[in-house]
């Protein structure tokens, strides 16, 4: 399934021309076109709210082509977009990863995806990052989370040791703006899981409530697993397939382009 960006953002931006007392008129270097590329999912609510996140990066980067791919599930996947006149023969093109943290797929699969085009760049992931920080703060208040309660932050699991490193930052960035300590557990792949995270929660503390902070992009098998160790509370994915995608994701993105391109 494709999740190419709205057709208004399919537009180049016109060739910009300079001028040289030696050169004459010359034409610059395109844009980069922007590769978005998510993990992919089987979720229809989940493919959804990534379509609606690549969709407004495309609103916001009017006259920059925007493209959907990703690593697994779905199609295109990213090589084959990337090795397809899709692009078209001549251009750039900068990957964005839609993913939260490093691990394989940020560090190995996209970057051997790059290599197939020319001038291809990859750039970090979304996270960690204050931004998001302050997105999960506002997720965790719309499920009912209560000043002052602890956190248990929940992350997909990486067996990627900078991944790891990432979400231990980025519960960190989230304890700061909550003001209250943030546990860090796994779904998989990584200790301590969830679901042993809960189980010590209630433990030693016993009559107060299980908050739990979903780290997850979108709905998905892992929002789903996170639902299923039934804490008191769950936040939802940052992105939602009902809402709008929130502007601090978006502004990611697009910081992300720009860095990746020098721009």
């Amino acid at each position: 399934m494709s999740i190419d960006a709205a057709p208004r953002a399919h537009t180049l931006l016109s060739p910009r021309l300079e001028h040289s007392a030696w050169l004459g008129w010359v034409e610059a270097d395109p844009y980069p076109e922007l590769v978005a590329v998510s993990h992919g999912t089987d979720s229809p609510s989940g493919r959804a709210a990534i379509l609606s996140l690549v969709n407004e990066v495309a609103r916001a980067l009017d006259g920059i082509r925007v493209h959907g791919a990703f690593v697994d599930v779905q199609e295109p996947r990213v090589e084959t977009l990337l090795a397809s006149s899709t692009l078209g023969t001549e251009h750039r093109a900068a990957i964005i990863p839609l993913l939260l943290s490093a691990g394989t797929h940020a560090s190995k699969d996209l970057t051997a995806a790059a290599a197939l085009r020319a001038g291809t760049t990859v750039a970090a992931p979304l996270g960690p990052d204050a931004s998001i920080a302050a997105l999960m703060h506002r997720r965790l208040t719309e499920a009912g989370w209560m000043p002052g309660e602890a956190v248990i932050m929940a992350c997909a699991g990486t067996t990627d040791p900078q991944g790891t490193k990432d979400c231990r930052y980025m519960a960190q960035l989230l304890a700061g703006s909550l003001q209250v300590p943030v546990t860090v557990a796994y779904i998989s792949a990584e200790e301590p899981r969830l679901e042993d995270a809960l189980a010590y929660a209630r433990t030693h503390n016993p009559g107060r409530r299980t908050v739990v902070a979903s780290y997850l992009l979108a709905p998905g098998y892992f929002a789903r697993l996170a639902g299923l160790s039934a804490p008191d509370v769950l936040s939802a994915p940052l992105l939602a397939p009902t809402q709008s995608p929130p502007r601090e994701l978006v502004d990611i993105v697009i910081s992300r382009y720009h860095q990746s391109t020098r721009r």
